[in-house]
């Protein structure tokens, strides 16, 4: 039979054909998709013509088509429905994927003709966008090694493969960790949990109750169990995956990991890791990054010691000995939220229902952007996917795919991914956006009801996914969210106010039972409690920001765990509060290249976002339409096509200080 990833995708939108390829396809698609990039680049590096702007750099925009597309469905189905059999393709395909990439990069003829139009450049007539192409293109050949001869090109090969297989078997052990412990729970240790959680742990287990390291059922586990004991058997199993010993044990994986990026910093020049990665971001340099870090770290320390002392009287007079732990920080925090801001979770939790809270998402982004979103039927890789055509006037946009719930075949956090990107280069190519989370999924017949916090990552998630889908750029390399790591999550990040506008809230969060909207009394206490316990998640967050980055910035540490304790010793780490990511489980660093010595991005962006968000405050109007057209034409439209610097000084005139960040986080002095 015709393998389906080989054949026209003859879907609603060209959708990859999930109904029809079965998991005995990948490999062989691949294998084909792999020669067919090889022949294309052969074509480009072997030809007699001299190189043009088209026939190098363009082609080699083109070469990949086939394996992009195979890919693209490959890893949204891997990362979100995995079994034994995508987890053994994962891992086949690393390495041949990473010597794909050595290949291409290690193909002089290749290199020489981007070299000659590199030189040659002034004398093309290039537009601003094949400049900035061209220059990209250059550079990502220059950090990959193209200008690496004899063993030193042979060890970075050999580096970059080897660091390829790492970052998969990190996942994968990371995700057989929260597959595979469960505590039961009986009706006793049910007793002050709300109906919510009750109901969340009976799905989890099948009608038997069980908490799991489902972040949307140990966290609110731990927010409301009045039982000590069992919040500690839990939170101590929640941070200790990747480290329970055995196979899936990720400490060795971190260990090697950074010591092959310290090699391979050093085969292209650099000091460390953190001078090569940092080279082609917003900050620039580690200092930089430090100085924000700290700029932040020490009102944020100051204040989480100060609510520390709150809870642990709350916890003496419970009549327990001793200090505060971190498993006692989330249940006494929420009982003193209740007490400070008359605010309980359990009375909030019913007015947002996820699909009221999706509803708002895409409310917003036609209030701004003009989108308008209608469901759709077409393939879907597990019937939990739902699908949505994106359109502006009529004229198609993307398609957004919602991939909501948790269940044991999906890795941990929440993401977006594109299974087709934006480009122009051969015809309007529309996206196909994938936002991923990992909410509760309510029993059957029940709506399914999210926890503020849940709220805020489907906004999150959903401006990444408007990068995707307003993108407006001819070349793919460029489209979307291929920007620089500390400039990416300013959509996503700004996107998150929207959440917080009291008329959102008002048409939106509806009572899961009655409908009725959220009264105003209690909208007015959800808004007044947005900085409560910053503190604390500004803590968690900038102590794994400075341990990636001293990670990486200065010689690999022989022990991974050791340096990070003595980081956070050296910071003052409060004892009752633990790294938002140890080592072990910290995905953002180590299952991939993406945000090693950059988990800081988070911040720089907010940095960002506070202050892009300062603009509509100040126009009174958080849908002001010139407003929202100059983000549009400045930040989500123009992807990697201008330097991020230039983009948001485009749309706020001048670049930020961190006083916004302070002040939206609550810590300004």
């Amino acid at each position: 039979m015709t393998n389906p990833l080989l054949t026209e995708w003859d879907t609603p939108f060209g959708l990859p054909p999930f109904d029809r390829i079965s998991d005995d396809d990948w490999s062989p698609a691949v294998d084909e998709a792999l020669g067919r990039g090889r022949a294309a680049i052969d074509a480009i590096s072997g030809s007699a013509e001299p190189p043009t702007f088209a026939n190098t750099i363009e082609a080699l925009e083109m070469s990949e088509d086939d394996l992009n597309r195979i890919l693209g469905a490959f890893y949204g189905v891997a990362g979100a429905d995995s079994n034994d059999k995508r987890e053994a393709l994962q891992r086949e395909f690393a390495p041949k994927l990473s010597a794909y990439g050595s290949e291409t990069i290690e193909n002089k003829a290749l290199f020489a003709r981007i070299e000659t139009l590199w030189a040659e450049r002034d004398a093309l007539d290039l537009t601003d966008e094949q400049m900035r192409v061209l220059m990209l293109t250059r550079r990502s050949f220059v950090r990959a090694g193209a200008q690496l001869e004899g063993d030193a090109a042979k060890r970075l090969r050999d580096v970059k493969s080897r660091l390829s297989v790492l970052g998969t078997e990190f996942t994968q052990n990371l995700l057989a960790d929260e597959r595979e412990w469960a505590m039961p729970l009986s009706d006793e240790d049910l007793d002050g949990l709300p109906d919510f959680v009750i109901a969340t742990a009976r799905a989890a287990g099948g009608g038997s109750p069980v908490v799991t390291l489902s972040r949307s059922l140990i966290v609110p586990f731990l927010q409301f169990s009045p039982r000590r004991d069992l919040r500690k058997t839990a939170y101590e199993a929640w941070v200790a995956r990747g480290q329970n010993g055995g196979e899936t044990d990720n400490r060795a994986i971190a260990a090697e990991t950074l010591r092959l990026r310290e090699d391979r910093a050093r085969l292209l020049g650099y000091a460390n890791f953190a001078d090569f990665k940092l080279e082609t971001e917003m900050a620039g340099t580690p200092e930089a990054v430090r100085e924000l870090l700290m700029q932040v770290w020490t009102p944020a320390k100051a204040q989480a010691q100060s609510d520390a002392k709150a809870l642990e009287r709350m916890l003496h007079a419970d009549g327990f000995d001793g200090p505060l732990e971190p498993w006692d920080w989330r249940y006494y925090s929420d009982i003193r939220r209740k007490q400070e801001h008359d605010l309980n979770e359990a009375e909030l939790k019913p007015y947002l229902q996820l699909e009221k809270m999706i509803e708002a998402a895409f409310a917003c982004a036609n209030r701004l952007f003009g989108l308008s979103f209608a469901p759709i039927d077409g393939p879907v890789y597990h019937d939990d996917v739902k699908l949505w055509e994106v359109t502006r006037n009529g004229e198609h946009i993307a398609v957004f795919m919602g991939d909501y719930f948790a269940r044991p075949s999906k890795r941990s956090g929440a993401w977006c991914m594109a299974m087709r990107s934006q480009q122009r280069l051969q015809g309007d190519v529309r996206p196909h956006v994938v936002n991923v989370c990992n909410f509760a999924k309510p029993e059957a017949g029940k709506p399914a009801l999210l926890s503020y916090d849940d709220a805020r990552t489907l906004f999150h998630e959903f401006g990444h996914a408007l990068h995707q889908m307003l993108s407006d750029v001819t070349y793919e390399s460029i489209s979307g969210t291929s920007v620089a790591r500390d400039f990416v999550e300013l959509p996503s990040q700004l996107y998150e106010h929207w959440l917080e506008v009291p008329e959102v809230l008002s048409e939106f969060a509806t009572h899961a039972e009655t409908g009725e909207p959220m009264p105003r009394a209690l909208l007015d206490k959800v808004l007044a409690a947005n900085t409560y316990d910053m503190g604390f998640q500004t803590v968690e967050y900038v102590a794994s920001a400075l341990v990636d980055l001293e990670f990486h910035d200065g010689p690999p540490p022989a022990d991974p765990m050791q340096k990070q304790a003595e980081v956070l010793e050296s910071i003052g780490m409060p004892h009752a509060i633990r790294m938002r990511h140890a080592t072990p489980h910290f995905a953002h660093v180590f299952a991939g290249d993406g945000y090693s010595s950059g988990y800081y991005s988070y911040m720089w962006s907010e940095v960002m976002d506070a202050d892009a968000f300062e603009a509509f405050e100040e126009a009174g109007d958080p849908f002001d339409p010139d407003l929202a057209k100059r983000l549009e034409e400045t930040v989500l439209s123009s992807g990697g096509s201008v330097d991020a610097a230039e983009l948001y000084t485009a749309f706020r005139g001048r670049l930020p200080g961190v006083e916004a960040l302070l002040k939206g986080r609550g810590l300004a002095a």
